[in-house]
């Protein structure tokens, strides 16, 4: 109960700075490219990473044993490697191999509002650079945001340690990284340690993570989706008067139920997030958990 009002207050206090900057319209200039419609095959395909992202919300024991529920029912030919975090501290995370898919599946928990530090962290709006031990060659000039930073880091060797495992073990030539923000980061920091297979990354609810380079360095070297669930808060934070801005690979499910894929980084349109919660008190904080295709995210 006292995780819970904190939680809400903090949030409070975060869409009462929101609501006093300005709004953030985007500053920018219309996006030409077209917004279409997923069909329901394409839609469908998702369905098994938001039960993976889901799972990441799942304590490690039960990840280990791919003993946790529904999510764990609904993709019962995964094969676990690893798991770790403490949901406070260190956020929930889990390696394995998924043989049907044939890829790699790298799930970290996402942000809950029921779960105090997380939920600091993600209004701890300071930018830092990435570490070069963990990210060698970026630029300088790429920045993120502190908090998640810091939360990537404090598993980013043993996530990268049962990766190898799990490539060496079952061959896999793919990884997917699915979760939020320290997924989004995951998606930058593996591929400098890791050649030879391919990437993608698909995430659910995602916070804005990085400044204008950041963003333009996901375009240019990851694959990713990431998808935002109706009147959703959370993309629209930390706001673009800030200096955040979202990568490219936004998918927006309308409250009809249409998936629909939005151009470019932060489109400004009404079926996207950006148009559609233009302010924090705009959105509902219970669009957040979802449902993805019919998966709720939480254990």
């Amino acid at each position: 109960m006292l995780a819970r009002s904190v939680s809400c207050l903090v949030l409070v206090a975060f869409a009462a700075v929101a609501q006093a900057a300005p709004r953030d319209f985007a500053a920018q200039q219309p996006i030409r490219t077209p917004i279409r419609a997923l069909n329901d095959s394409q839609i469908s395909a998702f369905r098994p990473y938001a039960f993976y992202a889901s799972a990441g919300y799942c304590s490690p024991p039960t990840t280990l044993q791919w003993d946790c529920g529904t999510n764990c029912e609904a993709t019962p030919s995964f094969i676990p490697v690893a798991s770790g975090g403490d949901s406070d501290n260190v956020q929930f995370w889990y390696v394995g191999y998924d043989p049907s898919l044939k890829t790699v599946i790298i799930s970290h928990q996402g942000t809950k509002f029921d779960e105090i530090e997380p939920v600091l962290t993600d209004v701890d709006i300071v930018m830092t650079t990435l570490r070069p031990s963990l990210f060698p060659g970026i630029s300088p000039l790429v920045e993120v945001h502190s908090g998640f930073a810091d939360a990537q880091s404090k598993a980013a060797r043993q996530v990268l340690a049962a990766v190898q495992t799990s490539l060496s073990l079952y061959g896999a030539k793919q990884v997917t990284m699915v979760g939020a923000a320290i997924a989004l980061l995951d998606s930058v920091f593996l591929p400098k340690h890791i050649s030879g297979v391919s990437f993608k990354t698909v995430v659910y609810g995602l916070p804005r993570v990085g400044n204008q380079h950041f963003a333009d360095y996901v375009d240019a070297h990851v694959t990713l989706t990431h998808i935002n669930n109706e009147q959703d808060p959370v993309p629209i934070l930390p706001g673009m008067y800030l200096g955040f801005v979202h990568p490219s690979g936004e998918v927006h499910i309308q409250d009809s139920g249409m998936w629909l894929q939005c151009p470019g980084q932060d489109n400004p349109s009404t079926e996207c997030i950006v148009g559609d919660v233009p302010e924090f008190g705009d959105g509902n904080v219970t669009d957040h958990d979802g449902p993805y295709d019919g998966v709720e995210m939480g254990c």
